[in-house]
């Protein structure tokens, strides 16, 4: 009955979820197929992913599922790090066991951040390990809002994403594993003896919805990314920061109908060249901006997801991004940052805040100076700098695994400079590292060439 309000009465206000007031919302309306943006509301605001961030999380299980690293009847020891992970959760005991399958059919339906945690160290080693490959991953397929520090969601104000970097996942999850997405459209999954039923309620209802995942935390709201196809028409929503389970529901339901409204009118001629006024003239994204910087606090528990109370800061939102999702690799321009930038870079890489400085280094006193010497094979890249030294390794082992053929001659080199443990390729001339970096950067991986000293 909502659903046919709003698309009846262009002047009713939307459901609670999408109201000017509340500071988390974000939304986007994707066609699957083409990648045409039909509705954005804050689509590049940074925003707190949850449980969706498991999304990801299977999304390199099936890849080593593809390459053959890894297989279904596989069978994962818990460690007492997963089995100590919060609810929700399968609530295995460290030492037990589970197979792959079994446990991703968890993670997809139950939402059980215990398994996302063992399938993370089951394929990567460690979580830290896997979660540097999901922001390897992310940045990749072109996230470029999203960085990941843990497998399953849980609170941590370093882990962000933002509405169109969760679409853009979702068409790659069809796109490059469509034989693994029907993990995230079973409706039941029964497991020693106890029935579990998919915490997306939409999937329950019919009407073309076929998959995808919810989220929750105090601090994110009521997420859910959803897919439907109606007709030959897929269509991806994405909503975040809801109210509530209902709202957010209903919200997701009317942006769904009114995009496959979209899809209809144009099949049977009607010129609609912007979906998003047709979106606005039905009642949505229409206020003032709701993304201030705003600290997150709920009473909120009725949800499907991780009830877990805590209270973070959200950040200013990104600046407005082109009305198509993905475009290719070579569509990008090229971005190289130089090691002549201020000091500070290495951190801001990664999202950290440099070390503050006791003394300031004098300035340099005027010498003679002495003919240039030759810098061949003394050039670096640079691809991270961490706190810790084993996910500074482990990244440098992820990207020359992806990049081997820009770094054959280079030396893999951890530096600790004032507890930031720097990621380098080492002994490169000036030409190899500008290609290197360059070739990162196509494939949006930050990077940057380092001078010799």
């Amino acid at each position: 009955m909502l659903v046919v309000a709003l698309v009846a009465t262009p002047n009713l206000t939307p459901p609670v979820a999408q109201s000017s007031d509340n500071a988390r919302y974000a939304a986007i309306v994707v066609d699957a197929e083409s990648g045409e943006v039909l509705f954005a509301r804050h689509a590049d605001s940074r925003r707190y992913p949850a449980s969706i961030t498991k999304v990801m999380t299977l999304y390199l299980a099936f890849e080593a599922l593809s390459e053959g690293r890894v297989k279904p009847t596989d069978v994962l020891t818990i460690s007492p790090h997963a089995a100590s992970q919060p609810p929700s959760k399968l609530g295995l005991a460290a030492g037990q066991t589970i197979t792959l399958d079994d446990a991703m059919k968890a993670t997809s339906v139950r939402s059980a951040n215990d398994m996302a945690v063992a399938i993370a160290e089951h394929i990567g080693g460690s979580e830290a390990r896997f979660t540097a490959q999901m922001t390897l991953k992310a940045r990749e397929l072109g996230m470029t809002q999203t960085r990941y520090v843990n497998a399953n969601g849980l609170p941590d104000a370093r882990q962000l994403t933002s509405a169109r970097d969760l679409a853009i996942l979702a068409r790659a999850i069809m796109r490059d594993y469509p034989q693994y997405y029907r993990y995230f459209g079973l409706h039941d999954w029964a497991y020693n003896g106890r029935d579990y039923r998919n915490t997306n309620g939409l999937l329950h209802g019919g009407n073309g919805y076929d998959g995808m995942k919810t989220g929750y935390t105090n601090a994110s709201g009521y997420n859910l990314a959803a897919s439907a196809v109606r007709g030959n028409k897929r269509i991806i929503t994405i909503v975040l920061g809801g109210r509530s389970t209902a709202s957010r529901n209903q919200h997701v339901a009317a942006l769904m109908d009114t995009g496959f409204e979209v899809e209809r009118a144009r099949a049977n001629g009607q010129m609609i060249q912007v979906a998003q006024t047709y979106f606005e003239q039905r009642g949505f994204g229409i206020g003032p901006d709701n993304s201030p910087t705003l600290t997150y606090a709920s009473a909120n528990t009725e949800d499907d997801e991780d009830n877990t109370a805590v209270a973070y800061t959200a950040l200013p939102a990104a600046p407005p991004a082109p009305t198509r999702v993905t475009p290719a690799p070579s569509e990008r321009p090229a971005t190289i940052q130089r090691a002549d930038l201020p000091a500070d870079v290495t951190a801001i890489l990664n999202g950290g805040t440099a070390p503050s400085r006791t003394t300031a280094r004098p300035p340099a006193r005027e010498t003679a100076r002495e003919p240039a010497r030759s810098a061949t094979g003394r050039w670096a890249v640079q691809v991270g700098a961490f706190r810790d030294e084993n996910v500074a390794r482990d990244w440098l082992t992820e990207v020359n695994r992806r990049f081997r053929s820009q770094f054959t001659s280079a030396e893999r080199t951890v530096q600790n400079a004032s507890g930031w443990y720097r990621s380098r390729f080492t002994g490169m001339t000036e030409a190899g590292a500008q290609a290197a970096c360059e070739a990162l950067a196509e494939r949006r991986v930050t990077c940057m060439v380092v001078r010799p000293e």
